[in-house]
């Protein structure tokens, strides 16, 4: 018997991080008879001014946001991470270690009214974001090591506040997943000589058989090794290592691709998609010759597995020894490459409009 990706189970390596991922195609024969219904849609006020994010709005620890009409960026009013506390004293003790970091975290609305999300802004509003997602990882990243962009998209993602935004976290030790990233990154560049993700946005594109979406300076995969159903990994083409590094044409490409993708998210199962995202790039403070071997990426994190209800969980073996998935990288791809490019609300009020066109 000859195998086939499709069918039999096997495992896939992250080279970003050195672990396995474990997939098995054949458990989709599985009989289903969940909820596979689109759920009724939430209906969100453009302003609410009891919403604490919205222009205007007094904050719970009084503060009033000013009304604003673009992006707006404040310190979180409960930070995990302050800029000064006391480090704890060194230990002799080997399994009982600890070290000092500091920080500071930040919120950033994207848009003034709560009823939009990325998908539905305008590319202009978009590329707003991206240049002040650049501005603070450059503010930050002059006293921090390490500058977290990230988003958390929806109630099931621990968000309970509609109104679009992300959170900027700083930190002066580098977290776990860039630990990680960076240890990985390097030891390839080291035996190749050539950036891991600058060869892999390539290689994929000229493949295509996992890339979602593309335009001249981005490319949107389901990565080979995704552990969520719908995974995403975003790469410029160019040799990045971070977002102020971007260009004004990529910054204009990332808002067009950031949209597209995002789209195609919401068409899934016609829904506002919820994820975690999050950008990656080479940590600050350290001089640009010695992170060659980093490329900017963002990594786009969805739960939803069968439908708008239904979400994979990381539970049992998952937890306890390999994560793993059944519908492969290549037939989640093909998935979302097929869906249309319109959004679909865009496409309900057509519809509505033209259903009222007729008439009289």
């Amino acid at each position: 018997m000859a195998f086939d990706p499709k069918e039999h189970q096997h495992e896939r390596l992250n080279p970003l991080t050195g672990q396995w991922v474990l997939v098995c195609p054949h458990r989709l024969k599985r009989p289903w008879t969940g909820q596979v219904e689109k759920p009724e849609e939430e209906k969100i006020p453009s302003h609410d001014p009891k919403n604490p994010l919205c222009p205007g709005s007094a904050r719970p620890n009084g503060k009033v946001n000013p009304e604003y009409e673009g992006v707006y960026v404040f310190d979180n009013d409960f930070p995990a991470l302050l800029p000064e506390v006391p480090t704890p004293e060194p230990s002799a003790d080997p399994l009982r270690q600890s070290r000092g970091t500091t920080g500071t975290c930040r919120v950033m609305c994207f848009h003034p009214r709560s009823d939009v999300t990325l998908p539905l802004m305008s590319q202009g509003e978009v590329r707003t974001v991206i240049d002040e997602w650049a501005r603070q990882s450059v503010d930050l990243g002059k006293k921090f090591k390490w500058v977290q962009v990230f988003e958390n998209k929806g109630k099931v993602m621990g968000c309970s506040n509609p109104h679009p935004h992300c959170q900027i976290w700083a930190t002066s030790n580098l977290p776990n997943e860039a630990a990680a990233e960076d240890r990985c990154q390097r030891e390839f560049y080291a035996k190749h000589d050539y950036s891991m993700l600058v060869d892999y946005a390539k290689t994929e594109d000229e493949k295509k058989v996992r890339v979602l979406v593309s335009n001249e300076h981005w490319v949107c995969t389901v990565p080979y090794w995704a552990v969520w159903p719908y995974e995403l990994l975003l790469m410029p083409r160019r040799h990045v290592l971070r977002l102020p590094d971007l260009t004004d044409p990529e910054r204009d490409s990332l808002a067009d691709i950031m949209r597209r993708l995002l789209t195609k998210y919401d068409n899934l199962f016609e829904v506002s998609f919820p994820y975690s995202m999050g950008f990656h790039g080479a940590p600050f403070g350290i001089s640009d010759d010695l992170c060659q071997h980093w490329q900017l990426h963002a990594h786009y994190y969805p739960p939803l597995l069968r439908s708008a209800t239904i979400k994979k969980f990381m539970v049992g073996f998952e937890m306890l020894a390999e994560s793993q998935r059944d519908l492969t990288a290549e037939q989640a791809a093909e998935k979302l490459r097929n869906l249309p490019d319109v959004h679909y609300k865009h496409r309900e009020c057509e519809e509505h409009s033209g259903s009222g066109s007729g008439s009289a």
